[in-house]
Parts: C-alpha cells; sequence; structure tokens
C-alpha cells in the first residue's frame, strides 16, 4: 500500500510537469514576476531584467526618454497578464541583450503566449531580430491581425505619405534622408511609402532617426 502510494504521488509530479510545460519541453522551470517595468520587460523575483522577444511596446517615460502613445496602457496590459504570477520563458538563440537583459518568450502556466497575446491586443509593434527569430511567423500573423481590427497603436492610424527606406537585413526601416539609411547597400533597400507598409511587413522603425524604435 506504501508503494502504491508513492508511485501515485510521483506520477501526479510527472503529470503536473508534463501540462505546465506543455510543447515547450526546453523551457526554464517557472519563475516568479515580481515586477513590470514597461509593456515588454519584466523583472524576476531573483532579479533577472526579462525583455520580452519579438515586440517592442510604447515608453512609458523615464529619465530623458519621454512617454509615448499608450505607454502606459501597454504597461498596465502586461501587468495584468504576468505580475506576481508565475510564468515560464523560452530562449532563443540569443539569451542577452546589449544592457544585460535577458531575452525570452513568456508563458502563462495555462500556456498563453505572452509575447503574442501583446502583439494581438495592439500594445506593441513587432520586432525582428536575428537570431531569436523561432516565432517570426506567428508574431508578424499576430500584429498583422492587430493592424486589421484596429487594437491599440494601430487604432485611427493616420499618416501621410512619405519616403522610407528599409533594410532586407535587419529588418529596419530608416527616413530617406537619415544618415543610416543612406550606409545601407543598392542589394539590401526596400522601399516604402507609408510607414504601414513598412510595419506590415515585419520591418520596424531604426531608433536613430524615427520615434518608436528598439529599445
Amino acid at each position: 500500500m506504501k508503494f502504491r502510494s508513492v508511485a501515485s504521488y510521483f506520477f501526479i509530479a510527472i503529470l503536473c510537469i508534463v501540462l505546465f510545460y506543455g510543447d515547450y519541453p526546453h523551457a526554464e522551470t517557472p519563475v516568479y514576476v515580481r515586477w513590470v517595468d514597461d509593456g515588454d520587460t519584466i523583472v524576476l523575483a531573483d532579479g533577472r531584467r526579462i525583455r520580452y522577444i519579438g515586440i517592442n511596446a510604447p515608453e512609458v517615460g523615464h529619465a530623458d526618454i519621454k512617454p509615448e502613445a499608450l505607454g502606459v496602457e501597454a504597461k498596465n496590459f502586461n501587468k495584468r497578464m504576468v505580475f506576481q504570477t508565475y510564468v515560464r520563458l523560452e530562449f532563443d538563440t540569443e539569451k542577452n541583450d546589449q544592457y544585460g537583459r535577458s531575452l525570452a518568450y513568456i508563458f502563462s502556466p495555462a500556456d498563453k503566449f505572452i509575447n503574442k497575446d501583446i502583439l494581438l491586443s495592439g500594445y506593441a509593434h513587432y520586432l525582428y531580430r536575428y537570431p531569436n527569430i523561432k516565432y517570426h511567423s506567428i508574431l508578424l500573423k499576430s500584429q498583422r491581425t492587430a493592424m486589421t481590427s484596429n487594437q491599440g497603436i494601430w487604432c485611427n492610424w493616420n499618416e501621410t505619405a512619405g519616403r522610407y527606406i528599409g533594410n532586407k537585413n535587419s529588418r529596419r526601416f530608416h527616413l530617406n534622408d537619415c544618415p543610416l539609411a543612406q550606409k545601407i547597400s543598392p542589394d539590401n533597400r526596400v522601399y516604402f511609402t507609408k510607414r504601414w507598409d513598412a510595419f506590415w511587413q515585419g520591418y520596424s522603425p531604426a531608433k536613430n532617426c524615427l520615434p518608436g524604435g528598439a529599445k
């Protein structure tokens, strides 16, 4: 009877692990979210700062950085999803960014893909960053869904025609007269007359010459 009881507990423990990890067996063990910095960055109980892979949310404003439209709303949405809860982290090829933050895909215990949900709600734009492109297709599709349904930053979109130059390698787009744009190899250039079209193709603003660029 005692052996059977131990075996039962062991089976339940294994079942819980399988259910929690779902289709992502290489994800890290559950971690607790102590703080939410903004719409795309969280702080764990162990002090690690995690930057979500594949998204760039509007700035909430701090130090010398001005707040952007829907920055606070994006942060609040992120808080509702993960604040003071346990999440799973899944990593890609590049583990850290230039600021020392860990780069990860975030999943809830119910297997909700948080990076994807933030894009679907229009509280961030897709940020292509090679080599971390494991979920490129899913994330870009989520952004397009938000764009066509006028969610968040895509609501009441208004712009005048202009001229932008994108880099096929980095998937960043620049103002036509940006010095960095002129350095792009002709073979790697792609031209847009609207920012909307650049976003639709999975390009994001270059931070050095356009607002809303990656941080």
